[in-house]
């Protein structure tokens, strides 16, 4: 059985896209003079994906109140301010290329990215820092700390997400 089964059961509701799987900011190309964004870069990581995992992954990197670096956990939480900056944007320029249970279950991929970016990491470091650069012993293990305190944040906050993103559809 393929490991997308549900999806492939579920497809008329879930669109097989083309994704980045590594959505943030510094993977956008921008304009000095107008600070408009040019083009997407990085584009090793382009394969078939939902539109929520890129929606996840970009919540991931720009809604953390701390970098995937920071060992300090009280540092380290979803900031529902930056979420709904990010949200108006990417949702309200494009809702209507996705389809209602796209929009229902957005919400969904910054967690589930969060904990898979935990459980690579901590893969990673259990196999000696092989994938992932280090600058420090147990950087790894410090970065999968820090994604799973991130996802709990998000887990306290979910409902407020979901709400965030059906403000941005209409």
């Amino acid at each position: 059985m393929p490991e997308n089964w549900w999806i492939c059961k579920n497809r008329e509701y879930f669109l097989i896209r083309v994704t980045h799987n590594d959505t943030k900011c510094n993977n956008v190309l921008i304009d000095l003079e107008t600070g408009e964004g040019v083009c997407v870069i990085d584009l090793d990581t382009v394969m078939p994906g939902l539109a929520a995992y890129d929606f996840g992954d970009a919540v991931r990197f720009a809604a953390n109140t701390a970098s995937e670096d920071e060992t300090n956990l009280r540092k380290v939480s979803l900031s529902m301010e930056y979420f709904e900056a990010f949200t108006r944007g990417f949702i309200g320029k494009s809702a209507r290329f996705f389809t209602s249970m796209e929009i229902e279950t957005m919400a969904w991929g910054a967690p589930i990215i969060t904990i898979e970016l935990a459980s690579r990491f901590l893969a990673d470091h259990l196999l000696g820092d092989k994938y992932f650069r280090i600058h420090r012993p147990n950087h790894n293990l410090d970065r999968a700390r820090n994604q799973i305190h991130l996802a709990k944040s998000m887990e306290v906050q979910f409902d407020n997400m979901c709400v965030c993103v059906e403000k941005y559809v209409k």
